[in-house]
Formats: C-alpha cells, structure tokens, sequence
C-alpha cells in the first residue's frame, strides 16, 4: 500500500498535469476562432476571384474544353496534416483518405509525387511506405499561412516546370458542423473551368455585363494565380481550425479523466490519511492498558 506521501506527490503531479490540460484547452479554443476568421475572410475574396474568372471566361466555356479530372499520369498530392500531437485520430484520417484517394485515381499504380505539410502527417505516409517528395512545417499562426503558400506555390510550379506531373489535388481536414471535421479532396491543376458555369446567376446579378480592359490572357494568368493562392490558403486555414478542434476534444476528454483519477487518488488519500490516524490512535490505547495493567 502506498504510503501518505507517496500519494501526495502523485496528487501534485496530477493537478499540474490538469494545469497544462485546461492551458492547452483555452490555446485550442482560441486558435479555432482566430482560423475561423481567416477562412471567413479568404472565402469572401475567393468569391472575388470567381466573379472575375467567371467575367474572363463566360465566352470561352464550351462543352470541348471542359476539364476533367485525369485518371492517368502522374498525379501531384498536397496532403496538410500536423507538426504536433495530442490532436486524436487527426493525422491519420487525413493520411488514409488521401493515400486512398491518390490510389484510385492514379489507376492502383501509386503513380504519385507527394508533398506534405506536417511531421507527424509524414510519419503517417513512410508507415505506409510511399515516398515523400516535400516535406514543410505546418505554420504556427495566421500570418505565417501566406509564406507556407508561396512555398507550396513554388514547389508545384517546378514539377509543372519539369513536367513530373500531369494533375494536382489538394488534400487536407476541414471543420463541418459542431465541433467535428471530415476529409476532403480538390483537383488544384488542372483547373475545373466548368465550375464556373454554375456561378454565372450567383456573380453576375447586375443589369449592366462587366467588362475588363486590360489584356484577357494576362488578365486570366493574374486570375489563375490568385485562384490557386486562395484554394491553399484556404485548405490550410481550414487545416489548422480542425487540428485545433481536434485538440479541444482530446484536451476535454484528458481533462475528464484527470478529475476523475484525481477524485480517486483523494479518495485513496483520505482513506489511508484516516487508517494512519486510527492505527495510531489504536496504538496509544494499547499502549495505556499496558500501563495500566
């Protein structure tokens, strides 16, 4: 049986072990707020871009040049994951459904370049045994989202450059409704121009048809561009707001067993802190009948 201090220690260490939890909780919950708002505000420019690439387009969309998701080839991957822990089944979920996604597509033949963000999501992928190609660090906080996309900008740009690859997709966890999130794929290159068919009625509301100026093909290029800028920036947003859900969950769960083994070490206290007092007290009464007698 354990004794007084023994308990007491593990007591201790069990209540600053709940310090870290409900600090890593408040962290989570507001980390989520803060991606949240970057989402919000990265899908009221996307509206912007797709309002100008509908304009650009709205006379070249034929039924011939729609662009459809290639099944051959190689495909380029962009997979956003974790650098940190403690965030549930997070990195593998991701990982699975990306890794099955990129199989089916590329015909079972693996034929893929990968390019991951996140250490533990790496770890996940060599478990697999597929080859990464890029590794990048997942950024810290909002303002490091833009350079981590230029990055990934670059990355792609090279294997266009080299022609490695014939299509990309993006891969990454985003929140759905309460605190939860689901996985989800999208074709980044080539871009689906049909999609913005089905914008026409939303975007252009107006009386007056819009009407640009300047060059169309370097208007289109400078579209393009930001196209694929906010389609990033905004699977990593995405990204870190369902890491951070993630960890607000696992944090809530590790708080309620904490207060739970802390219910039962005090319990354990009391009760040996009461079994020392009455074997003492037991000791003082035998002792004075000896005397007595």
């Amino acid at each position: 049986m354990e004794s007084l201090e023994a308990l007491r220690r593990r007591i201790e260490s069990t209540q600053d072990l709940q310090g870290i939890v409900r600090t890593m909780k408040a962290l989570a919950a507001a980390n989520i707020r803060q991606y949240e708002r970057a989402v919000q505000a990265v899908n009221m420019y996307n509206r912007t871009v797709d309002a100008g690439l509908q304009i650009v387009l709205r006379d070249q969309i034929a039924p011939a040049a729609e662009t459809k998701r290639k099944r051959a080839g190689r495909l380029g991957a962009i997979i956003f994951g974790t650098d940190q822990g403690m965030c549930g089944q997070f990195n593998e979920q991701i990982v699975s459904f990306a890794l099955g996604d990129i199989v089916k597509n590329t015909g079972g033949t693996r034929n893929a370049i990968l390019l991951v963000i996140g250490m533990r999501a790496a770890a996940r992928v060599q478990e697999a045994n597929w080859d990464i190609k890029t590794l990048f660090s997942v950024p810290s906080s909002v303002s490091g989202i833009p350079g981590i996309v230029q990055s990934i900008l670059l990355e792609v740009n090279t294997w266009r450059e080299k022609g490695l690859v014939d299509g990309v997709m993006l891969y990454n966890n985003h929140p759905v409704s309460g605190a939860s999130y689901e996985s989800s794929g999208l074709q980044l290159i080539p871009v689906d121009m049909t999609r913005f068919k089905s914008l026409k009625k939303e975007l252009c509301s107006s009386r007056s048809v819009p009407q640009y100026t300047m060059d169309r093909n370097r208007l289109l290029a400078a579209l393009i561009r930001q196209y694929l800028f906010v389609q990033i920036y905004r699977a990593c947003a995405e990204s870190l707001a369902s890491e951070n859900t993630s960890r607000l969950l696992t944090m809530q769960s590790a708080e309620k067993n904490i207060d739970e083994r802390l219910v039962e070490l005090n319990t354990s206290y009391h009760t040996r802190r009461q079994e020392t007092i009455t074997g003492e007290l037991l000791d003082v009464v035998s002792g004075f009948e000896v005397l007595s007698k």
